[in-house]
């Protein structure tokens, strides 16, 4: 009986697996990949459905479902998610100057700042790590509401704090939206096409990580402006 359970365990996060790594993956697919016989493959994934960590679309494909997406979510907690994001955090910096944060929902529709990298700039946004701001009229806010638009970051002017514009984008697992990335500048140093610029770079960014964290989003729209990657180019 403990052999049997095991194999049936073993087998069920093979399709699992492959589930995950295809993002949507035919019945016949994933019984070719795991080598099981298509019965045995549909039976298995129908517990998982039945678990929600599969859902089956219209078209018969198995997608990951709720409770996987939310399972990886957890995984990347403070002390994984913050190192992953360093390097993009440090390299926004490098080029925009300004304070980027990285945030996570938080109960009570809020929004939880989980690190920071200063900007360079001698008059800075103070450190708000560990501080929670409303969703409601911000940034990052607009971006766990899914109202992110096709150019792939938002801009709030005057939400959380007067004279201050704050410009967001998502970091996604499949769908989901589990973290933000977010610039934060004081109105007076936004001259010419800056927003548009840190927007660009913040966007790509965010784009990149999405990707590796299996994230399903279009690329980053091409602004008519060129980008400016790197550290030579900063903005002043």
């Amino acid at each position: 009986m403990g052999e049997t359970s095991t194999r049936t365990a073993e087998r069920a996060m093979a399709l699992l697996g492959v589930v995950c790594e295809h993002g949507a993956i035919t019945l016949a697919e994933s019984a070719r990949e795991t080598g099981l016989a298509a019965s045995t493959a549909l039976r298995l994934l129908r517990a998982l459905e039945n678990g929600g960590f599969v859902r089956r679309e219209a078209d018969g494909s198995f997608r990951p479902g709720t409770r996987i997406v939310q399972f990886g979510a957890r995984a990347l907690s403070h002390e994984s998610l913050v190192p992953y994001c360093r390097e993009a955090m440090e390299r926004i910096v490098a080029v925009t100057r300004e304070s980027v944060y990285l945030s996570i929902p938080s109960h009570e529709d809020t929004a939880l700042y989980i690190a920071i990298t200063e900007g360079t700039h001698s008059v800075r946004h103070t450190s708000w790590v560990g501080r929670t701001i409303p969703r409601r009229a911000s940034a990052v806010g607009a971006v766990f509401a899914g109202e992110t638009p096709a150019r792939g970051y938002v801009v709030v002017e005057d939400g959380v704090e007067n004279d201050v514009t704050a410009i967001a984008a998502p970091l996604l697992t499949g769908s989901r939206v589990i973290a933000a990335l977010s610039v934060v500048v004081p109105d007076y140093r936004l001259r010419g096409d800056k927003v548009v610029r840190i927007g660009v770079r913040l966007a790509g960014e965010a784009h990149d990580l999405s990707r590796s964290l299996g994230g399903q989003l279009p690329p980053p729209a091409q602004p008519a402006q060129p980008t400016y990657g790197t550290v030579t180019e900063r903005m002043s």
